[in-house]
């Protein structure tokens, strides 16, 4: 791991919320250092200037919340402290302007999917901890089928770091794949001498793969979980696991395999078969061995969870909704229960007389709780504006400046919205942003918000143009066999085939698959 990371943070810096950044020209650190000192004075003038602003439509409540919203969006945007720290500053100043009383402000932090993070985050570990996720990669790539041909390596690394990115963090896995697509870049250069052209494009799969397969699970990154709940706390809606899933993987699937397409036609790699490659990737991962105890330990409990996530969705395919045993299923083992049940195995679960544990409270306790924090404070602040009624005043006033109030036309421009937010600012704190300003322009407009409140969530994940965009996008930068003007052509292309993508899958799926209302 300290290989892969070093390899991968090469010619990198750090961004204020802990992420890696992408190698940077001058001009690039130029804008960043002018965006953030920008934050230290924007931040406080917008709460100012909104504070002290005459909103009659506004009760003071709402009045003095949207200033806190300037204020925080602005920070998150510049960046200028850490996302988690604004995380914390938002709720505070709610509690101390009298907005609300503090029990109610804080409480969202002990939502029941803030649970289903710690949980997932802890199995992450686990399978980083144990190098699953490298067996997993090498041994895919050792399939006879893929034979050291460039184009099937090249589709065979990105669905292993698309299913791979499913369960873990995007950001985990494309450090994870980098040094493997590096090694496998040396060696088919040094036998066959293959293009540019293929290195670029294969760097760039790593990045896509780990993103659109985010996508897939509610797991899978963490704008999905704070989606999942704002739907459910702001619209009423619960969106299972199983129903995510379906949809997520369907709508990541097609923007990968068009990008698989995209990608063949043009990153060729000017040669068909590379002798020997194939050995090569199968001696790696004979390599690593049998699977030990603990690696069983792990793929147990792994298993054991994704059972408990998706059995209540089949369950009510095949009995219906209403049957006894779907309802004992989802109210017994909700997400959250499910994913501490995984954890609290990894926790019990004996590796050997020397290690009473497979993980132990150190490496569980080594989660991203920034991460944790911003879920909470999303979810609080978005509470807060749909019981001030700002939500409702601002969904009012965003809809009557809309062309089209229907679902169609909410869906499509929440996807534009979604892509293009996501390319400036971290997709956590963006869908922080984004999904509650969704939820309450349909609101407003009298549609179903789900749908277009999962399509904004989708889309942030094909805001892939710039190294900043994503930390995957930053990761394959730093590598250098991407220059920043094919990133930035190959990510317009992938946002806007995926401004139409997505809308239209989410707008068939959603009735489908959640139902409509």
């Amino acid at each position: 791991m300290t290989l892969c990371y070093s390899l991968c943070r090469m010619n990198t810096t750090t961004r204020p919320d802990g992420q890696a950044n992408a190698a940077v020209t001058p001009a690039e650190a130029t804008f960043d250092e002018v965006r953030r000192k920008a934050g230290l004075f924007l931040a406080p003038a917008l709460f100012l200037l909104i504070l002290f602003l005459p909103l009659p439509r506004l009760s003071v409540p709402a009045h003095r919340l949207a200033a806190i919203f300037a204020m925080v969006i602005s920070l998150w945007v510049t960046e200028v402290i850490p996302l988690p720290a604004t995380a914390l500053l938002g709720p505070a100043l709610a509690v101390i302007m009298g907005i609300a009383p503090a029990r109610d402000v804080f409480a969202p932090f002990a939502d029941p999917l803030i649970f289903l993070f710690i949980g997932s985050f802890i199995l992450a570990q686990s399978i980083f901890a144990y190098r699953l996720n490298e067996r997993i990669a090498f041994g895919v790539m050792s399939w006879q089928i893929i034979g050291g041909r460039p184009a099937r390596i090249l589709i065979a690394y990105g669905a292993i770091a698309f299913f791979i990115s499913m369960w873990i963090s995007n950001t985990a896995t494309a450090a994870m794949l980098l040094p493997i697509g590096l090694s496998l870049l040396t060696f088919m250069r040094a036998e066959a001498n293959v293009s540019q052209a293929y290195a670029t494009v294969l760097m760039l799969t790593t990045s896509y793969g780990a993103s659109l397969g985010g996508s897939g699970t509610p797991v899978g990154t963490p704008p999905n979980l704070i989606t999942i709940g704002m739907i459910d706390r702001f619209a009423g809606v619960h969106v299972s696991f199983f129903q995510w899933s379906v949809i997520g993987t369907a709508v990541g699937g097609v923007l990968m395999a068009i990008s698989f397409v995209y990608f063949g036609l043009t990153g060729r790699a000017g040669v068909q078969q590379i002798a020997e490659c194939d050995v090569i990737v199968r001696d790696r991962s004979k390599s690593l061995g049998p699977l030990k105890r603990g690696e069983k330990n792990v793929f147990f409990a792994f298993v054991v969870t994704i059972l408990l996530w998706i059995i209540p969705g089949v369950l009510t395919i095949v009995f219906g909704a209403d049957h006894a045993s779907t309802r004992f299923m989802a109210n017994a083992f909700p997400e959250s229960v499910a994913a501490l049940i995984g954890a609290v195995l990894l926790l019990v679960l004996p590796v050997g007389p020397s290690q009473r544990s497979t993980l132990t409270w150190k490496q569980a306790g080594d989660i991203d709780w920034g991460t944790i924090l911003i879920f909470g404070s999303g979810i609080s602040l978005g509470s807060l504006a749909f019981s001030t009624k700002l939500a409702e005043v601002v969904g009012i006033g965003i809809t009557g400046l809309l062309p089209t109030t229907s679902v169609v036309g909410i869906t499509f421009g929440a996807t534009i919205f979604g892509v293009l937010i996501a390319e400036v600012m971290s997709h956590t704190a963006a869908s922080n942003i984004a999904i509650p300003v969704v939820i309450s322009i349909a609101k407003a407009a009298g549609v179903d918000p789900v749908a277009p409140a999962i399509a904004t969530c989708l889309a942030m994940s094909t805001g892939l143009a710039f190294p900043v965009s994503t930390p995957p996008n930053a990761i394959v930068y730093a590598s250098g066999q991407v220059p920043i003007t094919k990133m930035v052509r190959y990510g317009v292309v992938v946002g806007l085939v995926g401004i139409l993508v997505v809308p239209v899958l989410v707008l068939i799926l959603v009735p489908l698959v959640i139902g409509s209302r």
